[in-house]
């Protein structure tokens, strides 16, 4: 039997769209006949790179989420990594987030682990309550360049605690334009220096203030 004449190759360097790639995640779950698929198992048998959709997605778990994948058994999950969900979720809501939001983006961390570490969820909002308000020595910032210029009193990004303070201060509101994400579903508020931290503004209470994508967008290009 002689080969095919015309055979289909996927160009290098060209980028491959959200869509395959959540293709390619659901093939390998049908495949290995189960609800989870672990980086090792996509690995083995999967198109594209795991970087690639970590990458695109921003996790390994928000690919899963968003190819409708169950995700992974995780046990190794800090407080710290499950409180910076918890407060994605509040921010993105703009409310005290419900359980069942978990099983959606933003979020990358399902509730059973929530469940382990704190016997339940009620109990998981109240630890995270009880942490983000207190005044304790801010060690949790997993967002922050960790690199501080000498010169300055504080670092570029806000800890956890103090986006918390800021979007309580601001009640999960605008300050530029008064929308929440509790009145406009899909809404993205992000915490912004009043006086830019590159002219100077140190992050502090006082000089974070809470806008939308949109006003922070425009902001910036004044």
């Amino acid at each position: 039997m002689t080969e095919p004449v015309f055979r289909l190759s996927r160009v290098s360097g060209f980028p491959v769209k959200d869509d395959d790639l959540l293709a390619d995640l659901r093939r390998v779950a049908e495949l290995l006949k189960g609800s989870k698929v672990t980086q090792a198992q996509y690995s083995e048998h999967g198109t594209y790179d795991c970087t690639t959709h970590i990458r695109r997605f921003r996790s390994w778990n928000q690919a899963l989420i968003k190819a409708g994948i169950s995700l992974s058994h995780r046990v190794d999950i800090s407080d710290e990594q499950l409180f910076e969900n918890l407060f994605q979720l509040w921010q993105h809501y703009g409310r005290q987030p419900r359980r069942s939001e978990l099983a959606l983006p933003p979020s990358t961390i399902s509730q059973s682990p929530y469940n382990r570490r704190f016997g339940s969820w009620i109990a998981a909002l109240k630890a995270f309550v009880e942490y983000a308000n207190s005044t304790g020595v801010e060690s949790l910032d997993i967002a922050a360049n960790k690199t501080i210029e000498l010169s300055r009193k504080t670092g570029r990004d806000p800890s956890l605690r103090l986006r918390w303070q800021v979007l309580q201060r601001d009640r999960f509101t605008c300050c530029g334009c008064g929308a929440s994400p509790a009145m406009t579903f899909g809404l993205e508020l992000q915490v912004d220096h009043k006086i830019a931290w590159s002219k100077g503004g140190e992050t502090v209470l006082e000089n974070l203030q809470t806008l939308c994508s949109l006003c922070n967008l425009g902001k910036s290009n004044e």
